[in-house]
């Protein structure tokens, strides 16, 4: 009798080699745990799509090491001064413990860094191979793949769906994914700018018009993005209010007659030089939709898969990325077997009202860039606002993504929020505790606190430091760079809460 067939399996499948689907691969793999990443692309997209990364991810990547991998830069993030919201300008100039970091970093060029750590740390990456079918069950998720070579069958002990907008595990899976459609035409493309028009500060000089400044601005007619991300690569893009009936592919002249329209002049752009690919892209109708949950039994999802939106202001890896830190240490926990009841469930509750005040503010910011004057009136009134040094702190916590505190179980003001840049008396910084995503109790002046978390040694790490002026005498890390625990001293109560985070958070003794 035939031996009876038994599919490849895995402890992880991750579907979509993206930026989130890669992240999360290093993050398990830093846990120990080897998964399988599907991508039905060839190798690694060149296709243009976000330039950088906004907010607190920045600090993130600097955890884990990556910051300077990106940057070629030795020294740690640091704050950025100035961004904008529907084109309107906010100043972060003296906002104290200002939680904006901004970092120029095209996605091509993220991927490839990622699949690097990835195949650096043992993932079996497989591009070429398509997730074509999946069904849950109660012990593992049974998947269908196809590649050129062959189709095949896995058992997966989780499955992510970090497979885009149109995700096939979303769908399968029957989430709802509610939202609403803005009714605008965004057209955007790398063109060339004759270099007499171009300015030293970024700008470029339109004859009959003026000065356009980098960045978003906002016309009567509608709304423009200027920007040389790379040296002789300028983006031009427009966002027009009505929807396109145009079904053939994007062209640059359907780009220039459209910032013809919006400026109400003709600019001087020509096909752009040099290698590509280039971008050139229109974007019929600007979706903004939220999954209803992130987790379905044995499979959740991850980035677009969760959620879309408009890309004004930069929000997006910032967002997904944090899911991905959020959700790596908690399924890692799950997979070796010592994580608390719901530790899994908190990817949720605590990453998806994250993504609704994404989709506020990005609604927010279409909806301000629309022509007519009473919102040129808003518009106004919102710069006079913004301009009020509570109103700029609120703005920068909210476009940053630390608006939002964790529901941690502990009272301490720091407690649910990523951890304070901190540099120790020896040199270190907190940041560089976290660059192998293992929890940090970390000790500033209390003593004993070695001997209370001594059952945790497998799974925590205790370190002791010293910090002029520290914000804690003490404080329980999370590999996400969240603060589970902080305490001022360290008495009785403070040990029982302690032992009460620890087991929360990171199981038993």
């Amino acid at each position: 009798m035939a031996d009876e067939y038994v599919p490849e399996s895995a402890q992880v499948v991750i579907s979509g080699a993206g930026p989130n689907g890669l992240m999360l691969a290093c993050e398990l793999a830093l846990s120990g745990i080897r998964p399988v990443v599907l991508d039905k692309l060839p190798g690694p997209s060149s296709e243009p799509k976000a330039n950088g990364l906004v907010g607190q991810v920045v600090r993130i990547l600097d955890m884990r090491g990556l910051y300077q991998a990106c940057t070629g830069d030795d020294d740690p993030p640091q704050p950025c001064y100035g961004w904008r919201f529907a084109a309107m300008p906010l100043n972060f100039l003296g906002l104290p413990d200002n939680p904006m970091y901004a970092m120029h970093m095209p996605q091509p060029r993220l991927v490839r860094l990622l699949e690097k750590r990835a195949r650096d740390l043992g993932v079996d990456l497989r591009w070429g191979h398509e997730l074509i079918g999946l069904r849950p069950a109660s012990e593992s998720v049974a998947l269908n793949v196809s590649s050129a070579e062959r189709d095949y069958a896995m058992a997966a002990g989780y499955l992510v769906g970090a497979d885009g907008g149109r995700s096939l595990v979303r769908k399968t899976l029957g989430i709802e994914f509610p939202g609403s459609t803005a009714p605008t035409v965004g057209r955007l493309a790398h063109v060339h700018i004759p270099d007499h028009l171009r300015r030293p500060d970024g700008s470029v000089r339109i004859p009959g018009f003026g000065q356009l400044p980098v960045g978003h601005s906002r016309f009567d007619r509608g709304g423009m993005i200027y920007a040389e991300f790379e040296p002789g690569r300028p983006l031009l893009g427009t966002l027009e209010f009505g929807l396109s009936i145009d079904e053939e592919p994007m062209t640059l002249a359907e780009l220039r007659d459209s910032a013809s329209r919006v400026l109400g002049t003709d600019i001087p752009l020509e096909e752009p030089k040099g290698p590509g690919p280039h971008a050139l892209r229109r974007i019929n109708g600007q979706n903004t939709r939220h999954a209803e949950r992130y987790r379905d039994g044995r499979v959740l999802l991850l980035g677009d898969a969760a959620h879309v939106h408009s890309p004004m202001g930069g929000p997006g890896l910032n967002l997904g990325l944090q899911d991905t830190i959020n959700l790596g240490w908690k399924l890692a926990a799950q997979i070796k077997g010592w994580a608390p009841v719901g530790l899994l469930d908190t990817y949720q509750s605590e990453r998806h009202p994250v993504g609704q005040r994404v989709m506020m503010h990005s609604l927010a910011q279409t909806a301000l860039m629309a022509p007519g004057p009473e919102i040129a009136a808003l518009r106004l009134l919102l710069g006079e606002l913004f301009t009020i040094p509570d109103v700029t702190k609120h703005m920068a916590a909210l476009l940053a993504g630390s608006d939002v505190a964790y529901d941690v179980g502990d009272g301490h003001p720091l407690s649910g929020r990523l951890v304070p840049d901190l540099t120790m008396q020896d040199g270190r910084r907190v940041d560089e505790l976290l660059r192998y995503a293992r929890p940090v109790l970390l000790d500033l002046a209390a003593g004993g606190i070695a001997d209370v978390a001594c059952g945790w040694a497998d799974r925590v790490d205790t370190v002791g430091a010293a910090i002029a002026d520290p914000p804690a005498a003490a404080m329980l890390i999370r590999p996400d760079g969240y603060i589970a625990w902080a305490a001022n001293t360290f008495g009785d109560a403070e040990k029982s809460s302690l032992r009460s985070a620890l087991e929360r958070w990171f199981g038993y003794e």
